[in-house]
């Protein structure tokens, strides 16, 4: 099983940039790699996701599109998120996830078996 670690979660104002890292420890050839952020009292949703198998191309939430970007650095065996022109809203806690195989929706949290222990990222207006 994947090892994942994240970093570069911070404070920011709103308007800003922060780019997360996930280090991954472990085969995550033609795997799902996704970021999903949780805010206290909310439902851990789905941000992005990239398969490093295969020519798909990378998912969005709608909430995020044109503002993040998903990236991966094979050679690195990590994974990014840069995240631009940051909202409030944007203020949760950022995990990453793999698994090999997803079934249902990429932005499903029960499809993923590895987790990160997660990097916070507080945005303020």
């Amino acid at each position: 099983q994947v090892q994942l670690a994240e970093s570069g979660g911070g404070s920011v104002q709103a308007g800003g940039s922060l780019r997360l890292s996930c280090a991954a420890s472990g085969y995550t050839a033609s795997t799902w790699l996704a970021w999903f952020r949780q805010s206290p009292g909310k439902k851990r949703e789905g941000v992005a996701v990239v398969y490093t198998g295969g020519s798909y191309s990378p998912v969005y939430a709608d909430s995020v599109k044109g503002r993040f970007t998903i990236s991966r650095d094979s050679a690195k065996n990590t994974m990014y998120l840069q995240m631009n022109n940051l909202e409030p809203e944007d203020t949760a806690m950022y995990y990453c996830a793999a698994n090999k195989r997803v079934g249902g929706g990429v932005f499903e949290a029960e499809q993923y078996i590895s987790w990160g222990q997660g990097t916070q990222v507080t945005v303020s207006s």
